[in-house]
């Protein structure tokens, strides 16, 4: 039994680990998708269980209209006097000089909650993390974000001392105590007190290929004191090209029970059209930054590095100690909507599902109709990861627009201005159709006009499917269930990447998602009846 990176695949970024006893758990970024920050748990490191969400209603999270890739910036998960704590933050602006945001604090005693109500912490910068240091003293530790045009934007990391009677920050003690090298951008910072000797790790160089995390390390928590580790980075894969494994860092440390260090970081897994040369561009990551695991060894002047080197590697021996789960590492699932109570895979963006959008019923799902796919305020859709380059999804629906303004179906969505889909729609001529249309970056193709496909008049269902093939993907309908009718329209996957939707924003943190929509911005709900959704992997 191996590790086999990445542990988490699909989009789970920015993973924050820790271990209370024998568990092991993962904190990740949801961004504008809800419920916020995703938690998974595992005993051997090799097998994650999926959790409830800790943030999973408006009260405890508000992100109506957040941008896309705005919202849940890298939890950060800890465990100290009995309970769990989480500090996330909330970015409310992710394009120009400002990132409005706000940083917030969640207790719970234990990690299924209940979670307290968050508690507003502070807007200094994003990646905020606790560290609680052994003498009881608690400080946060954050990016600090400068709007001024004549600095640099990522200010460096600045310490602050928190109050654990108040639960209030203590403005006057905050403190930078790391600038970062020249490679700049440093962020996502934790601390950790090993050998009476405390260790900063940090990312660097942006969350693409340049992408690295250092360590730096000091004997006090003064201003400027702590030291950069030599012959760094930590891990980087900027100088392994073609390594399968991307952009790791950003990430946490972990020891065993018995003593063994792991580091858990996000990576991403590019891929290249057969006419691209395979560095440039890198390639596409479709499946966003995933959480990947490395084998952390120390040398004689203790320093932490990466076994294998700072690239990383694709198997890693699990710890000693694990308890090794049984469950499949297959992420193929059925939902058959037999309760209305949704499966934790399931995400909606920046509200969570309520009677207003819908609910599942009599082993269905109804979707009210609400804005379009481009709306960041109210859209009626359900989606959940891709966490394969290979699968296949289908649903079986009934829809019955009345005007073009209504249409329901399958969708592949990136954010509000990147995605597909396959949907029933309404035409004055014919009646209701079958349409694939896609929006990229806002330039929006109805694929079939014209030779849209007529639904038979008295027709209660139909179904629909989208198949995934890497480097493209193609969208296919049955009027019966059994007999697919493959519709000749490949839609190149890469508009569904971080590396595409970064050429045109500053806003490309998440990953390609699949799922169920109703459209309805004619303002009159018209609703759509989904009767199962079937995610398959192909190997």
């Amino acid at each position: 039994m191996k590790i086999s990176n990445p542990v988490l695949p699909g989009f789970n970024a920015d993973p924050s680990i820790i271990r209370v006893e024998d568990t092991y758990y993962i904190a990740n970024s949801t961004f504008e998708w809800f419920p916020g920050v995703r938690l998974h748990q595992s005993q051997d490191l090799v097998h994650w269980q999926i959790l409830p969400s800790p943030l999973n209603s408006s009260e405890l999270l508000e992100m109506k209209g957040n941008p896309s890739s705005g919202g849940i910036w890298a939890p950060d998960l800890s465990f100290a006097d009995g309970q769990f704590w989480l500090i996330f933050t909330d970015v409310k602006i992710t394009e120009g000089p400002f990132k409005d945001m706000t940083n917030y604090l969640t207790c719970a005693p234990n990690i299924t909650g209940p979670w307290t109500k968050p508690i507003k912490i502070n807007g200094v910068g994003f990646d905020a993390s606790l560290f609680h240091d052994d003498d009881g003293k608690k400080y946060l530790v954050q990016q600090t974000w400068d709007h001024r045009e004549y600095n640099h934007p990522f200010h460096g990391i600045t310490l602050t001392e928190f109050d654990s009677e108040t639960m209030r920050l203590k403005p006057k003690t905050a403190r930078t105590i790391y600038k970062g090298t020249d490679v700049k951008l440093v962020e996502g910072p934790h601390i950790y007190k090993i050998n009476n000797q405390y260790y900063l790790f940090a990312a660097q160089g942006g969350t693409v290929y340049a992408h690295q995390e250092i360590v730096a390390r000091s004997n006090s928590l003064t201003a400027c004191s702590f030291v950069t580790q030599p012959n760094g980075p930590f891990i980087s894969n900027f100088d392994t090209a073609d390594f399968p494994l991307q952009k790791q860092g950003h990430g946490s440390l972990v020891q065993t029970p018995s003593g063994e260090w792991y580091y858990a970081s996000l990576v991403s897994r590019p891929w290249h059209h057969s006419h691209e040369p395979s560095h440039d561009p890198r390639g596409w990551c479709t499946l966003g930054r995933e959480t990947a695991i490395q084998k952390v060894n120390w040398n004689d002047d203790g320093w932490p590095y990466i076994e294998g080197g700072h690239g990383g590697q694709l198997e890693v021996a699990p710890p000693k100690d694990a308890k090794f789960s049984d469950e499949p590492l297959n992420h193929s699932r059925r939902d058959e909507f037999s309760s209305p109570q949704l499966h934790p895979e399931w995400n909606t963006l920046r509200v969570p599902f309520g009677n207003y959008f819908g609910c599942v019923q009599n082993n269905q799902l109804k979707l009210i109709g609400r804005g379009s796919l481009a709306n960041t305020f109210e859209v009626s859709m359900l989606a959940q990861r891709w966490q394969s380059f290979y699968f296949d999804a289908q649903t079986k629906v009934s829809f019955f627009p009345e005007n073009y303004q209504q249409m329901a179906g399958l969708v592949n969505f990136y954010n509000d201005k990147h995605w597909s889909w396959i949907h029933i729609g309404w035409d004055e001529v014919k009646g209701r159709i079958i349409e694939i249309a896609q929006n990229d970056n806002n330039h929006y193709t109805s694929f079939l006009q014209k030779e849209a496909i007529v639904v038979p008049e008295n027709l209660d269902y139909i179904w629909l499917k989208t198949q995934i093939r890497q480097q493209f993907y193609s969208y296919a309908y049955s009027f019966d269930g059994i007999s697919w009718n493959d519709i000749p329209i490949k839609l190149d996957a890469a508009l569904l990447s971080d590396d595409y939707v970064l050429q045109s924003s500053g806003g490309f943190f998440t990953g390609a998602f699949v799922g169920l929509a109703a459209v309805d911005y004619s303002g009159y709900e018209c609703s759509a009846l989904f009767n199962y959704f079937d995610y398959k992997e192909i190997d």
